[in-house]
């Protein structure tokens, strides 16, 4: 019996001689009367294997007529190749037809708009482009729990559902069993499945608070969901988000933390990942010549990311230098205003020329849960910004002082009821803690240089579209 191998390590071990099998899809086809060739993929690793398919083989005319697409079982031996760019071919001895794709199969070797992939979310993981993206996206995945478990956090899986409107935006889906006619009349949700209103959840954040006061630190990583209706190429309605809460630490440990773990995050894929990025890397190249603009190496830029250090300097400071810099900006720069992407970038990529952890913001800009200074009109929050996009984390020092959060929230006019549990933390045995979120699908944003978030998500969720 032969050995299943996956293509990844076919390529790896190199084991020339040896006879093993495996199975995958077809890439591309090149066909002759005395030979022919396969290019196989089978989605473990960026790169394929050709498979030489001689005359004799049993089925020659049938497999040589397979289109791509098609899934197949090979046997064969591990060559020496004679091609470029592959050390190692496969001579195949038996082809099983597994699966032949008919002639309407959407995916072509031709490149693809980024537009019909997106209506095709089911096949377009098969392209060598999303199997790339996809690829990095387990890998950053896997470097999160890494990273936090190092750091000893332990993992939470906080509720999906929720009463509560911890960001205070009121955009959150309502979740209800009540029949049409009952929401038409207006909705009585003591009626409801849970007794009363209940939410999608926008963030894990207040459930980490309550678990870091009893393990010490937390971090959660699930879906979050905003019913915003914005259609842009940074935002959808169902993300996810990585939020770790310490207790008895402060600001200035929580941005070291961030700080450290957007480094993990770009050593891990350029460690685990290179194949896929340089692929990527070769896209992004592509399609600035294709669309004749400027190509900037976004592999150069987190390279320069993960060897620099983390600049801190206060919000102030940072709209005096906006102010000061003669730069035309499209939203204004005075004091208590919100920092926008391109306050954001300039900051990043003209005046400091590396990444800049932005704190002490305007106590309005904030959620009602970050820690009032002493002055009364800014908070203990910090952004974390880097080259190439801006804000990449977002966090805080919670406040912990329990009148001030009270005041905080009737200020906001938010329902106290539904947050006494949350003002028990301060009052048995509450600590100084923060933490911060990051959106995964932005982070992969960053690492992959692609630059709408439907593409690095699965199955995007955005405003009129919940396909498959």
């Amino acid at each position: 019996m032969q050995s299943r191998k996956l293509i990844v390590d076919v390529l790896a071990q190199k084991e020339i001689g040896s006879t093993v099998e495996v199975k995958g899809w077809i890439r591309s086809v090149r066909n002759s009367k005395a030979f022919a060739f396969f290019v196989l993929n089978d989605g473990s690793c960026q790169k394929t294997l050709q498979i030489v398919i001689d005359a004799d083989l049993p089925n020659f005319t049938e497999v040589t007529k397979l289109l791509i697409g098609s899934a197949v079982r090979v046997i064969g031996k591990i060559v020496e190749s004679q091609g470029k760019g592959q050390d190692v071919e496969m001579q195949a001895s038996t082809i099983e037809i597994v699966s032949a794709t008919p002639e309407d199969y959407p995916l072509q070797k031709k490149a693809t708009s980024l537009e019909f992939l997106r209506e095709q979310s089911h096949l377009r993981v098969r392209t060598n482009l999303f199997g790339a993206i996809f690829r990095v996206r387990h890998q950053l995945a896997m470097a999160t729990h890494e990273f936090f478990s190092s750091k000893k956090f332990f993992y939470l899986n906080s509720p999906i559902l929720t009463t509560v409107d911890a960001e205070g935006a009121g955009e959150m889906f309502t979740v209800t069993s009540l029949k049409p006619h009952e929401l038409k009349a207006g909705p009585d949700f003591t009626k409801d499945y849970f007794g009363k209103q209940t939410h999608l959840t926008v963030t894990g954040q207040l459930a980490g608070e309550c678990f870091a006061h009893g393990l010490g630190a937390v971090y959660t990583f699930g879906p979050t969901f905003r019913a915003e209706n914005s259609n842009t190429a940074r935002h959808l309605s169902e993300f996810w988000m990585i939020e770790p809460e310490k207790a008895f630490m402060d600001l200035e440990e929580d941005a070291i933390l961030a700080s450290d773990y957007v480094k993990y995050l770009i050593n891990s894929a350029f460690k685990h990942c290179s194949d896929e990025l340089e692929a990527l890397r070769g896209y992004h190249e592509f399609q600035a010549k294709q669309e004749k603009q400027p190509f900037t190496n976004h592999l150069e830029v987190l390279d320069a990311v993960r060897n620099s250090e983390f600049l801190q300097v206060s919000y102030t400071e940072a709209m005096q230098i906006l102010s000061k810099s003669g730069h035309k900006f499209e939203f204004p720069t005075n004091w208590g205003d919100e920092m926008q992407t391109e306050h954001e970038r300039y900051l990043t990529e003209v005046h400091f020329k590396q990444p800049v952890i932005v704190k002490d913001y305007p106590k309005h800009c904030k959620a009602f849960y970050m820690k009032q200074n002493e002055d009364g009109k800014s908070v203990r929050a910090m952004d974390v910004l880097v080259p190439g996009v801006g804000e990449i984390i977002g966090g805080s020092q919670r406040e912990d002082d329990l009148d001030r959060l009270i005041q905080r929230t009737r200020e906001l006019q938010m329902n106290e009821t539904h947050l006494q549990w949350y003002f028990d933390l301060r009052r048995f045995g509450g600590t100084p803690h923060a933490g911060f979120g990051l959106g995964f699908e932005r982070a992969i944003m960053y690492i992959t240089g692609m630059k709408n978030i439907r593409d690095v998500i699965p199955f995007p969720r955005t405003p009129n579209s919940c396909e498959f």
